[in-house]
């Protein structure tokens, strides 16, 4: 058996461990955070509708079935031979497309701090990292057996309770040490290098993530993270495939239309609690995103639970 045959062979065992390992923590459909705080376990029985979502800095494996995810109209199709690479906070939107009751969508989010890459990149240099033109926010890479023995450990770990504490972190660790290491490790690199202009943009976006509510001087934000304001467009649209002020309302619109579907917000004070002073321009924006008025989508969606 040849070199890839194996590694392909291996692919397929861990994954088939993963199932069974995953169906015991997730037996029914959803998000199902586990005892370890940045893993998360996803679970869908059905192809969806498109949700939109923000994407934490996080990997996300998936082991059985396939999903698609948009960010600013650029699509990323992958399923159980590639995983997908978030390197800071995007607005996503994302769809399972390969689901079914006897072979559910399985998938495992497992989330990171770029303070975790740079103090592992202290502490373990590599060498010969690889090398990327200009790194994106959201890449996909190709799955590998190293990466899914890791993995499944960790998972693993579940079964064993009192094993999380002294193990997990540790787990951890290897796990973005495989990322680092492997073909589109140089974005995540480039993302920790301290002084760099993607750190420098990362820094940006965890300041409007954090502050998103608020109103948005660029030159400002540019200024704050010691780059001039045109460099600092170029290097943003790069990262996040969209301008800064564009990130600032996928982020307004996507969290009123979670306050819209969770809570018994009116519309417009959905739109002043995210940030919007004109009701005229929540409502334009707001449809022009999600396809309907904030009042008929929420309708919509409601009725597409009683489904």
């Amino acid at each position: 058996m040849g070199r890839e045959a194996k590694a392909l062979n291996s692919i397929v065992q861990y994954q088939e461990q993963l199932i069974s390992l995953i169906n015991k923590q997730a037996v029914v459909d959803g998000d199902h955070p586990t005892r370890i705080p940045s893993l998360n376990i996803i679970r869908q029985s059905a192809a969806g509708e498109p949700i939109h979502t923000v994407y934490e800095p996080s990997i996300c494996v998936i082991v059985q079935g396939a999903k698609m995810a948009t960010l600013a109209g650029n699509r990323f199709p992958f399923d159980a031979t590639s995983y997908l690479i978030a390197s800071v906070h995007l607005p996503i939107i994302g769809q399972v497309i390969q689901a079914e009751t006897e072979s559910p969508f399985l998938c495992i989010q497992i989330s990171f701090q770029l303070e975790e890459i740079i103090n592992l990149l202290n502490t373990t240099p590599l060498q010969n990292p690889t090398k990327t033109a200009a790194p994106s926010g959201l890449v996909l890479n190709e799955t590998t057996p190293q990466l899914l023995e890791a993995i499944t450990r960790l998972v693993g770990l579940l079964d064993t309770p009192e094993d999380i504490e002294p193990l997990s972190p540790l787990i951890l660790r290897e796990i973005l040490y495989r990322v680092v290491k492997s073909k589109q490790g140089g974005h995540i690199v480039k993302f920790a290098k301290n002084g760099s202009n993607v750190n420098r943009i990362a820094e940006a976006i965890q300041m409007i993530y954090r502050d998103f509510k608020e109103p948005l001087r660029v030159e400002e934000l540019a200024e704050q993270v010691h780059m001039s304001t045109s460099s600092f467009h170029q290097h943003f649209k790069n990262v996040t495939a969209m301008t800064p002020l564009q990130y600032q309302k996928m982020l307004r619109l996507q969290e009123a239309r979670n306050l819209l579907l969770t809570e018994t917000t009116e519309a417009a004070d959905a739109g002043f609690q995210v940030g919007y002073e004109s009701p005229t321009q929540f409502n334009r924006e707001y449809a022009r995103l999600f396809g309907l008025p904030p009042k008929t989508d929420v309708a919509r969606f409601q009725k597409s639970l009683e489904k």
